[in-house]
């Protein structure tokens, strides 16, 4: 059996890979920050997936003693594919952080991502596939989500070039980077609040999932699920900069973001 670790399991997204690649035969092993959240995941994708193994382990990773602890309890395990979900989208004001949430995005975001890639690397299958959930952010700097637009351009940057290092080896790296993604009602509110673009281009996990997949299996190094995604980069990449920052920081200066 081919086993896949998901980081981030919990979250709308991080489940629908995980009963996916279930779906699919994979031996899974979850993590996230809730012992509680990962044994009722647990639970319900054996339910539904009777065959299913599942293994667990709670583990913060934007903390390095809480990554090794992570990687001890993985390291029997030889992964076939690594699907990194994990992040903090916190948004507000750079003036509003705090030292200490400056260190948990970036980490969350970048460190604990690039982290579990080499975990991965040196724990691998035959072969193994790694999906990096990255943003459409990552394509430009979008004023008041700037630690999260910088976080994810160091996490498309570092995928892309590590598919480069890891070519002919068995090893693939996609990098995903979606738009808005339709996950729990505080984020559907959240997008609905963005605009007419964000509403219209918003995708479900499930959409977003079939995509990733899709795309690891084809060998791409970077993937944007949907069409009007696509759209929406190739206008701003042809508009003055002026024009995107002023566009950008008018629909998020008054959108407020910060559940971690």
């Amino acid at each position: 059996m081919t086993y896949a670790m998901v980081t981030g399991a919990t979250g709308v997204l991080g489940t629908a890979f995980c009963r996916e690649l279930a779906a699919r035969g994979y031996g899974l092993f979850i993590t996230g920050r809730s012992i509680e959240k990962l044994a009722a995941l647990k639970a319900a994708l054996t339910a539904e997936y009777p065959s299913a193994n599942v293994d667990l382990y709670a583990a913060d990773l934007s903390d390095a003693e809480s990554r090794k602890a992570l990687y001890s309890a993985a390291g029997k395990y030889a992964f076939g594919m690594l699907v990194n979900v994990a992040g903090a989208d916190i948004q507000k004001p750079f003036s509003e952080y705090d030292e200490d949430k400056i260190a948990f995005q970036a980490r969350a975001c970048f460190e604990g991502a690039v982290s579990a890639c080499a975990f991965a690397l040196a724990h691998r299958d035959k072969s193994l596939k790694i999906i990096n959930i990255s943003s459409l952010c990552a394509e430009q700097p979008v004023p008041y989500f700037a630690l999260y637009s910088a976080a994810k351009s160091a996490l498309t940057t570092f995928s892309v070039a590590l598919s480069k290092e890891t070519e002919g080896t068995g090893v693939t790296v996609t990098c995903i980077e979606p738009g808005s993604v339709l996950t729990r009602p505080d984020i559907k509110e959240y997008i609905s609040a963005l605009g007419f673009w964000a509403r219209k281009s918003a995708k479900t996990p499930g959409f977003v999932v079939e995509k990733s997949l899709k795309a690891a299996e084809k060998g791409k190094r970077k993937c944007i699920p949907g069409a009007l995604n696509r759209l929406f980069l190739f206008f701003s990449r042809i508009a003055p900069r002026g024009i995107r920052l002023s566009y950008l920081a008018r629909t998020r200066k008054n959108v407020r973001k910060d559940v971690f």
